[in-house]
């Protein structure tokens, strides 16, 4: 078994691949035989789009495109450098692709997922019969594989991930795991099921209420972005109003960290091979304003949103969020998806869509010593943060010192802003 640290923008022969190459294997039993740490994302390109076809198996949150386009704008913005693991076999098929980045903190190495805050799931890419098939045995080679060549990396901090995707098991749950910081609440569309058992008689006939108002306006729609001009206009309206709901929430603005306005509006924009864009955009809107908008990754399967906003008019009387809510629900009902979720935490308006909790896992996992310390008090961090957020009062508490914190900073960023 070896491992092997790719620098240059060519993937070697070892590790490349071809249209046979991710056939089910021969052998009664499939196994790791090396790991490649690739550091360009052009070079792992094409066993990426490989490992992310429907055939395979894998979330739409590591899809080439959506990465490719974070790392460009955001990770490189935050000193982070790609650090992509091939697993392969013997016969240097690819097994499973980590899209993973790097980032040196206080002198730590620390391989995360790519994405950061913006991908709700997180999970390799997984050739499936390996998926169907691998042991403790197989993903603990990889780790050890990891470890005889690091490459600068000193501990994996493998946050979010889910427990099982499209009912398959993720054999990353099979290392020494803990319960992630916030479960997701998830819609389960069960094929077939009648709308009121995904939304109830009474709450539609509420919801449909609170429509009637909003029917009146002239050009009242409900959309899903189709053309560039479509794309534009959307994110121009949530580029400014989210800014200003988020300061009424005394929370700061993420979405005016660098790069994100551009990976966000990227992201959008490109359409992917089988239909729809890297993320998808609902609204509602008529000839004045845009009224709400959603927008999320799917994979025919499951949709699963990443941000909001709605408007600041008087038109936000009506629960428009929750109106375009159940447009989005029937939607995907109506072309056999069988899930829908609305992000990780527990948020009011998530729970009466979203009755279930799907359980959500972190890995800490130390490659050397020091990287061994680094995970210990990464994955106790996260147990207290998880503790603060499942417990009521101690929330509340840590949202008003964040109130008063961020108000007594307000005159140091004014100054700032102001030199």
């Amino acid at each position: 078994m070896t491992a092997t640290l790719i620098e240059s923008p060519t993937v070697d022969a070892n590790a490349s691949l071809s249209a046979s190459s991710l056939s089910a294997s021969s052998s009664p039993r499939i196994r790791i035989a090396r790991v490649d740490i690739i550091r360009d994302l052009a070079a792992a390109e094409p066993i990426w789009r490989a490992l992310e076809q429907p055939e395979q198996l894998s979330t739409p949150y590591q899809r080439f495109d959506l990465l490719s386009a974070w790392q460009r704008y955001v990770g490189a913005s935050e000193a982070l450098t790609p650090f992509i693991v091939v697993a392969s076999d013997a016969e240097s098929r690819p097994l499973l692709l980590l899209p993973l980045a790097l980032q040196r903190r206080r002198g730590v190495g620390i391989a995360r997922f790519l994405g950061g805050k913006h991908t709700t799931f997180n999970m390799p890419l997984w050739r499936r019969d390996f998926a169907q098939s691998a042991s403790s045995a197989d993903i603990h080679t990889l780790i050890e594989l990891l470890r005889d060549q690091a490459g600068g990396a000193d501990v994996l901090a493998l946050t979010q991930q889910p427990l099982r995707w499209r009912g398959q098991p993720n054999p990353m749950a099979l290392l020494p795991h803990q319960d992630s910081v916030n479960d997701c609440p998830v819609l389960t569309m069960p094929p077939d099921a009648p709308a009121t058992s995904l939304v109830s008689n009474s709450f539609r006939r509420r919801l449909k209420g609170k429509e009637r108002k909003l029917q009146a306006l002239a050009g009242y729609r409900y959309c899903v972005a189709g053309d560039q001009p479509d794309i534009t206009r959307l994110l121009d309206a949530f580029f400014k109003t989210k800014p200003l709901r988020m300061a009424a929430q005394n929370l700061p603005n993420v979405f005016a960290d660098p790069g994100v306005a551009d990976f966000i509006r990227t992201s959008c924009s490109v359409a992917l091979t089988n239909g729809g864009r890297a993320i998808d955009i609902h609204a509602l809107e008529c000839d004045d304003e845009v009224i709400a908008l959603f927008a999320g990754v799917d994979d025919g399967h499951r949709f699963s949103m990443m941000f909001n906003t709605y408007t600041l008019s008087e038109n936000a009387r009506y629960s428009p969020g929750l109106i375009l809510m159940r447009h989005i629900i029937d939607h995907f009902a109506a072309r056999g998806y069988g899930a829908l979720d609305l992000g990780i935490g527990s948020d009011d308006y998530k729970l009466l869509f979203c009755k279930d909790l799907e359980p959500v896992f972190d890995s800490y996992i130390g490659l050397n010593m020091r990287g061994s310390i680094a995970a210990g008090a990464l994955a106790s961090f996260a147990r207290a943060k998880r503790m603060v957020k499942q417990t009521p009062a101690l929330m509340q508490f840590a949202q008003r010192l964040r109130t008063a914190l961020r108000r007594s900073d307000a005159p140091n960023r004014a100054a700032s802003e102001a030199d």
